[in-house]
């Protein structure tokens, strides 16, 4: 049986995390209602990570990886992702393993009428100023994307990877892939998830890059709608 779904895992620094990183999702892969693996990225890492991702693949060939020559940043590791994605789905979550590969299963019972399916942290473990600057950034996308997503920055989603390849992605756009998908008039849904506290490693983004970046980013987002091609064939001689 073919793979079905490739679950990308951005990494940046996160050596403390890897060997939980391999367990919990082997786990899952091992389980899985369909056949996965996984495609870790490594985003230019300045620690043991990449050391430490080839030392996973050589244990487990159901882990792939990619490493950039140099950071990137997390939209890049995400378009990477789907880039060299060469199955039906496409999963994404983060090494920090603040949500559970388990709730994969919870995203797959709605790809099948869905373009994407998006996790939405209801029950957040983060510290006060991070929940209040996030729910202060997703109201801020929402007055201008309209996408009706309370928790874009979830990191646990499920993309059918020919529309996620369509995605013009750049810096910052993570954050507005249901908009970048209702943009080929696809459709979008977010399921509840959970989450946890982060138990090793350093949060990678601060207050400056969850407010002004969101607000800065939103401007492209309407300059990228107003410029966006979109066109479906429907009839070829290829």
């Amino acid at each position: 049986m073919e793979h079905q779904l490739t679950i990308v895992v951005p990494v940046y620094n996160e050596e403390a995390n890897l060997k939980r990183v391999e367990t919990e999702l082997k786990n899952y892969i091992d389980n899985a209602p369909i056949k996965t693996f996984v495609l870790l990225v490594n985003d230019g890492s300045k620690d043991k990570s990449l050391e430490l991702i080839k030392a996973i693949n050589q244990r487990d060939s159901r882990f792939k990886f990619i490493s950039f020559k140099e950071n990137r940043g997390l939209s890049a590791a995400i378009k990477a992702g789907f880039d060299y994605s060469n199955t039906s789905l496409t999963g994404y979550i983060d090494s920090d393993l603040q949500t559970n590969p388990e709730d994969f299963n919870l995203l797959l019972e709605h790809i099948g009428t869905h373009d994407l399916v998006t996790g939405n942290r209801t029950d957040r473990k983060d510290s006060f100023t991070k929940n209040i600057s996030s729910k202060i950034a997703n109201g801020i996308r929402r007055a201008f994307t309209h996408d009706g997503m309370d928790d874009t920055g979830c990191p646990l989603k499920i993309i059918k990877t020919d529309v996620a390849k369509k995605i013009p992605m750049f810096k910052g756009l993570h954050r507005f892939l249901p908009a970048m998908v209702m943009l080929q008039n696809g459709k979008i849904i977010q399921v509840p998830v959970r989450h946890y506290p982060r138990i090793a490693g350093k949060a990678k983004f601060g207050l400056w890059n969850r407010l002004l970046g969101p607000l800065i980013d939103c401007f492209a987002f309407l300059w990228m709608k107003k410029k966006y091609i979109n066109y479906n064939v429907g009839d070829k001689s290829l």
